[in-house]
C-alpha cells in the first residue's frame, strides 16, 4: 500500500503513569482514534481534537496538541495547501468539510464599535427600567388604524392592513439545520429551547420528525431544492415557511448529506432512500425568475392559510438587487446568510472562497430597500457567524431585524468546532446519526444549555441598548450613525454606510 505524504494533523499524548486504564476514551471517541492492549493506544491520524477524550478523561492524563511537522517556511505554499495538493493526489476526489470558513479574512464586526451615553443624553439602567426586545417577525403595513379598547387604551383597528407577524421575545433565532445533518435530539434540543424563549428554530431542509410536532408553534419549516420532507402535513406544521435558494457556506450549490448519516428514520422524515447521499439542485427547478420565485411564494401562502414565508439566500455581489426582487415576490422576510455561516458539508473550496460578509449583505440590503420605500414590507434575518452579543447588537444596527444562530447553538451542545461534520462521527453526537453516539445529547440538558446562552445574550444585548440610551431594540434597527469603524478602509465605511471613529 502507497505511503501517505500527508502526516497527522495532531498527536495524543497519554501520560500512562496517571492513567487508570479504564479505557474510557476508547468508549468516548466517535472518531475509533483509540484501541485498547492493556493500555490505550491513540492513532494519531485518526483524530479531529474535538477534545471529548480530554473531557471524560477521569484521570485528565490526555493531551492533544498540534502536530507541528517541520515543513519549510513558504508564504504562497502553505502548509495546509500543501496537503490538500497531497491528498486531492492520493484521491482524486474533492475535498468535502464541514462547520464554517476558517480563513483569515476580516471581520468587519470585530472593526465596528459601538456608540454610548453619558450626560446630555443620559444612559438608561436596563435593571431597574424597562428595555423592550419583543421583535416581530413579517410584513408590516404602510400604516394602521387604531380604535378604544373600552379600557382607556387603544387597539389595532379589525382588517386594518395587519398582516401575519411572528412574535419574538428576543430578536434571534436558531438557523436551518437539517435532519440528518444533526441529531434529532439536537432538533430536539433547538425547539424546545426555541419555545421556552419565545423565538423559532428552523428545520433545515430535512423535513419535520413527528417528536417535534408539540413544538410546531416555534418552528419555521423550510422548502428547498430537493423538496425533502415536504408535503402539505408539513408546511401546515410550521409558524412560517422559509424557502431556501442559497446558503452563505456554499453559494451557488445545492445541498449534500452523506449517505451514511441517512438511517430509518431521517429516511422516512426525509422521503429519500436510506443510506443514498441526499443531494439538493443547485437551483430550484420551477425557479428561473423573480415571477417563478412569487408563484412559489403564493403557492405556498394558499396552502397554509397566509402564513408567513420567508426567502433564504446567501450573501454575493448582486444580493441588495436580489432581495428587493424577493421582497416585491411578496417574501415577508429575507434571510441573508453570510460566507462564514457553518455547514454540515461543503467542498471546501467552496466554502473557503465564494461568498460576501454578513456585515456587508446586512448594510446594502437594508439601505436598498429603505432607497426604494419598501424596507418595512419584509424583515431582515441576518446569519453566518454571529459569534456574541456584540455581534448581535452591529448586526441590528446595521439593519437586521432578527439574527440566527446555527454554530455558537451548537458550541453550547459542547461542539468543539473540528469540522468533521461530514463523516458523521461526531464524538459529541451532535452531526451523527450513530445511536452510541446521539445519546450522548440529552434533550433536557441541551435546552437548558441553549435557553441559557439566548437569554444571556438577550441580557447582554439590553445592556448594550442601555448604554445607548435607548429602552428599545427597534430603536437600534438600521440605526448605522450608532457605529463607528477602526481600522476599515475609506471604501468598506462607503460601503456599509458607517463613518470612521472621531467622526
Amino acid at each position: 500500500m502507497p505511503i501517505s505524504l500527508i502526516q497527522p494533523e495532531f498527536k495524543v499524548e497519554i501520560d500512562y503513569d496517571k492513567c487508570h486504564k479504564c479505557g474510557r476514551c476508547v468508549q468516548q471517541c466517535g472518531w475509533g482514534v483509540y484501541s485498547f492492549n492493556e493500555r490505550p493506544i491513540p492513532d494519531d491520524s485518526k483524530c479531529r481534537a474535538c477534545h471529548r477524550c480530554v473531557t471524560y478523561c477521569p484521570a485528565h492524563c490526555i493531551v492533544i496538541k498540534k502536530n507541528d511537522l517541520a515543513l519549510r517556511d513558504n508564504a504562497n505554499w502553505t502548509s495546509a495547501l500543501r496537503k490538500s495538493v497531497w491528498r486531492q493526489a492520493e484521491t482524486g476526489g474533492v475535498m468535502l468539510a464541514g462547520m464554517g470558513n476558517d480563513k483569515p479574512y476580516q471581520s468587519v464586526f470585530d472593526h465596528l464599535v459601538l456608540d454610548a451615553c453619558q450626560v446630555t443624553n443620559p444612559s438608561i439602567d436596563p435593571l431597574r427600567e424597562p428595555m423592550e426586545l419583543r421583535t416581530y417577525l413579517g410584513r408590516k403595513p404602510d400604516n394602521v388604524e387604531v380604535e378604544p379598547d373600552g379600557a382607556g387604551g387603544y387597539k389595532l383597528k379589525e382588517g386594518a392592513g395587519v398582516t401575519n407577524n411572528i412574535k419574538l421575545e428576543t430578536p434571534m433565532i436558531f438557523s436551518p439545520m437539517s435532519y440528518g445533518s444533526v441529531s434529532l435530539n439536537v432538533h430536539k434540543s433547538l425547539a424546545m429551547a426555541a419555545e421556552r424563549c419565545g423565538i423559532l428554530m428552523n428545520t433545515g431542509e430535512g423535513g419535520l420528525h413527528a417528536d417535534l410536532y408539540p413544538y410546531q408553534d416555534n418552528v419555521i419549516v423550510q422548502v428547498a431544492s430537493g423538496r425533502f420532507g415536504v408535503n402539505p402535513e408539513y408546511l401546515n406544521r410550521g409558524a412560517a415557511m422559509e424557502i431556501k435558494v442559497g446558503q452563505g457556506a456554499k453559494p451557488g450549490i445545492g445541498g449534500h448529506l452523506p449517505g451514511e448519516k441517512i438511517n430509518k428514520e431521517v429516511s422516512e422524515t426525509r422521503m429519500i432512500p436510506q443510506g443514498s447521499d441526499a443531494i439538493s439542485p443547485a437551483p430550484h427547478h420551477d425557479i428561473y425568475s423573480i415571477e417563478d420565485l412569487r408563484q412559489l411564494i403564493y403557492s405556498l401562502k394558499e396552502a397554509t392559510g397566509y402564513k408567513p414565508v420567508g426567502v433564504k439566500i446567501a450573501a454575493v455581489h448582486n444580493v441588495a438587487a436580489i432581495a428587493s426582487g424577493i421582497v416585491r415576490a411578496g417574501a415577508d422576510y429575507v434571510y441573508l446568510d453570510g460566507f462564514k455561516g457553518g455547514t454540515g458539508a461543503a467542498p471546501q473550496i467552496i466554502r473557503d472562497h465564494v461568498g460576501l460578509p454578513i456585515e456587508i449583505a446586512i448594510a446594502v440590503v437594508d439601505q436598498r430597500l429603505r432607497d426604494e420605500g419598501i424596507r418595512n414590507q419584509a424583515s431582515i434575518i441576518a446569519a453566518g457567524s454571529i459569534r456574541s452579543s456584540a455581534d448581535f447588537a452591529k448586526a441590528i444596527a446595521l439593519g437586521a431585524d432578527v439574527v440566527a444562530i446555527g454554530s455558537a447553538a451548537l458550541m453550547a451542545l459542547g461542539c468543539h468546532m473540528c469540522q468533521g461534520c461530514h463523516t458523521g462521527s461526531c464524538s459529541w453526537g451532535l452531526t451523527t446519526q450513530k445511536p452510541e453516539l446521539t445519546r450522548r445529547v440529552d434533550p433536557e440538558w441541551g435546552a437548558e444549555r441553549l435557553s441559557n446562552l439566548v437569554h444571556a445574550w438577550s441580557h447582554e444585548l439590553q445592556e448594550i441598548l442601555g448604554a445607548l440610551g435607548v429602552n428599545s431594540v427597534e430603536s437600534l434597527r438600521g440605526s448605522r450613525e450608532r457605529l463607528r469603524a477602526i481600522g476599515l478602509d475609506e471604501q468598506t465605511c462607503k460601503i456599509i454606510g458607517v463613518k470612521p471613529a472621531g467622526m
